[in-house]
């Protein structure tokens, strides 16, 4: 356990290091949508591309770990839009959203790579691809429902809609062009590599700590939000959401991979362990900012984050350790 919570701490470390720089106004909060778009631009997608230049295509792309991923996380959607009837349409959606999205690319893939080594990179980015272009597409078309009664749009074409935004991420790109390196052999110039290289190694510290910003700047009221600011948002409006995040999301993997080993799949225990782990971490911070670009509850998806962040350290810690992980 000591072991792991060394490979754990300092990423949570950088989390909350983020969170009190934007509260103390250290981190002007103009500054945390630049340095989103510099992890997101630039850091994120080197990194991604380094990893995927890396592997073999079969270990970024086996679809044995696809079909696992993809069957839970819409398991997870589908039970959490009930629990959040109540909530209208739009809040259940995002609530579901936030609840099968983890944090794989801005925390995950550097996390398990640091815990598990290298190889840890193919199912998290093979989890990254089914979150972008699965898992969002079918909350944000959910979500439109009601607006697309009015439009007579279907649903299907909603979630083309939302494919078609995901293409417009530069995450599934640059893991595309890691894996063509990876087919091809292509070795970049030595002073292009180095550019990659240096963008890479800041993905990880720079993400971490504008996920803590980010987590700061969702959650303070509006200006049109401060009679509600003072009325505390009951814990049963967004802690259940978070606690499916943490416990409900990678028991559902858990089981799917051992119904996948029993069916003869070939899946092996290190990407079971992957995979649990990937859907233990704590839900995407960027959740929040498709919530404010549809319309949803905002205050409630930003809850569940930061209650998901904040309990994750001891839960993800403590399935890391049942999974007997040993940090190189």
């Amino acid at each position: 356990m000591q072991a792991i919570a060394a490979v754990t701490l300092p990423f949570f470390a950088l989390i909350l290091t983020g969170y009190l720089a934007a509260r103390r106004r250290l981190l002007p909060l103009e500054a945390v949508p630049g340095l989103n778009l510099f992890v997101l631009y630039f850091a994120l997608p080197c990194l991604l591309f380094r990893f995927g230049a890396r592997l073999p295509v079969h270990e970024l792309l086996d679809p044995v770990v696809l079909g696992v991923y993809v069957g839970c996380a819409l398991v997870v959607v589908g039970l959490t839009i009930p629990l959040s009837r109540r909530e209208g349409l739009t809040d259940a959606a995002f609530g579901a959203l936030v609840a099968a999205f983890p944090n794989t690319g801005f925390m995950g893939v550097p996390l398990l790579v640091a815990l598990l080594g290298p190889a840890a990179a193919g199912p998290v980015i093979t989890s990254v691809l089914v979150d972008l272009f699965v898992t969002s597409s079918l909350c944000i078309a959910i979500a439109q429902a009601q607006s697309r009664l009015g439009a007579h749009e279907s649903t299907a074409a909603s979630m083309l809609r939302s494919v078609r935004a995901a293409l417009s991420n530069p995450l599934p790109w640059s893991i595309g062009l890691g894996a063509l390196a990876s087919v091809s052999g292509l070795q970049l110039p030595g002073p292009i590599d180095k550019v990659i290289a240096m963008l890479a190694d800041a993905a990880s510290p720079v993400a971490l700590f504008t996920i803590g910003a980010v987590l700061w700047r969702s959650g303070r009221p509006g200006p049109d939000d401060q009679a509600d600011a003072r009325r505390p948002m009951p814990l049963s409006r967004y802690l259940p959401v978070a606690l499916i995040k943490l416990f409900v999301h990678p028991l559902l993997v858990l089981l799917a991979a051992w119904g996948a080993r029993a069916l003869g799949t070939g899946l092996s225990d290190f990407q079971m362990t992957v995979l649990v782990l990937a859907a233990a971490l704590p839900s995407a911070s960027n959740v929040s900012l498709l919530a404010e670009r549809y319309g949803a509850d905002n205050g409630r998806v930003a809850r569940i984050i930061l209650a998901s962040t904040v309990l994750a350290f001891a839960s993800f810690t403590s399935i890391a350790w049942l999974f007997g992980v040993q940090p190189g």
